[in-house]
């Protein structure tokens, strides 16, 4: 329950700039949100998670609204599932020191939201937790997250800048997907997957670097990220998925790992714009025809570690390319 009201202050409190005019609960919390849109949450302990079932919306979605700014205390320990969902006019968030879980789609469709600092204290960032968030411009995940869920930033389309802490343990699916003038990302040491279609429809992305603990590049991970020029997949990548490059026809060149073993199907399909696969893999990986679909097996040059140029011209889905050299 909400209350609508100017009272339990003073008549002078009341006509100063800024006055409360809806007030109610949240668990252990309690929250005040002023005429000039700040909601202010104070006490110690958890906010209840949501949901989008109306018995369970937040006591202040009533008036979300009329709320710009969020003021979350140093006591309070979580931010909840669907805490702040379709709070369209939300600009800014200031988080206390003690928070560290923000919950699934907890800012979701805040449309209004253009720039994030999340607390150091912060671990688990939840599914969907950002999704949405059309305005959103810059974020900065500090290194004490750890997990980041599923779609955290699906469909911002302008976020631009993104820095990764170097905790974070992987990049879950479609984590980024239509983030379309996102320019340049660093996947830091510690990320060790890459989930199905994080990056897809990344059509802005010019750079990317993988870091080294990387095992596995999913399925659909950078599909249609066609400004991408060129890509080195690290020696710890033992696996990349199906689709995985689909479609970055800027890609002009490409470095391959000496541990990949499994390239799946349609890979590097329609990178049209290739003119060198570096292979560091001495025995070629058994490889479909579709891998390299639409490659020039003719203006492409494929360079393998000396030795090896035999193998590769005998080996299925490598041997159609015309051009094969050892690595200098």
């Amino acid at each position: 329950m909400i209350f609508l009201f100017c009272g339990l202050l003073s008549a002078a409190s009341c006509s100063k700039n800024e006055w409360p005019i809806a007030r109610g609960e949240a668990g252990p919390l309690t929250w005040v949100l002023t005429n000039e849109g700040t909601l202010t949450i104070s006490g110690k302990g958890e906010m209840p998670d949501y949901s989008i079932l109306p018995e369970i919306l937040p006591t202040w979605f009533d008036v979300r609204d009329k709320i710009t700014h969020v003021i979350i205390g140093d006591n309070v320990s979580n931010i909840g599932d669907f805490a702040f969902f379709r709070c369209e006019n939300l600009v800014s968030i200031t988080g206390g020191n003690s928070i560290i879980a923000i919950g699934y789609r907890a800012f979701s469709g805040c449309s209004s939201l253009t720039s994030v600092i999340i607390p150091n204290s912060v671990t688990s960032i939840g599914g969907e937790a950002f999704s949405s968030c059309s305005s959103l411009l810059s974020v900065d995940i500090p290194n004490s997250v750890t997990d980041m869920g599923n779609a955290v930033f699906y469909d911002c389309e302008s976020l631009a800048s993104v820095t990764m802490g170097q905790s974070l343990s992987s990049i879950g699916e479609v984590a980024f997907f239509g983030c379309y003038n996102l320019t340049s990302v660093i996947i830091p040491n510690s990320v060790t997957d890459i989930g199905n279609s994080a990056f897809r429809a990344c059509s802005g992305l010019t750079s990317v670097t993988i870091g080294n603990s990387v095992t596995s590049i999913d399925k659909m991970a950078f599909l249609d990220c066609y400004r991408l020029t060129s890509v080195t997949i690290p020696n710890s990548v033992t696996n990349v998925g199906d689709s995985a490059f689909y479609s970055c026809s800027g890609l002009k060149s490409v470095t391959i790992g000496n541990s990949v073993t499994s390239i799946g199907k349609e890979a590097f399909r329609n990178c049209t714009g290739l003119t060198e696969i570096i292979n560091l893999r001495e025995i070629p990986q058994i490889i479909t025809n579709t891998v390299f679909r639409s490659v020039s097996k003719t203006s492409c040059t494929l360079y393998v570690p000396a030795g090896s140029e035999v193998d590769y011209r005998n080996a299925e889905g490598w041997k159609d390319f015309v051009n094969i050299k050892a690595i200098q």
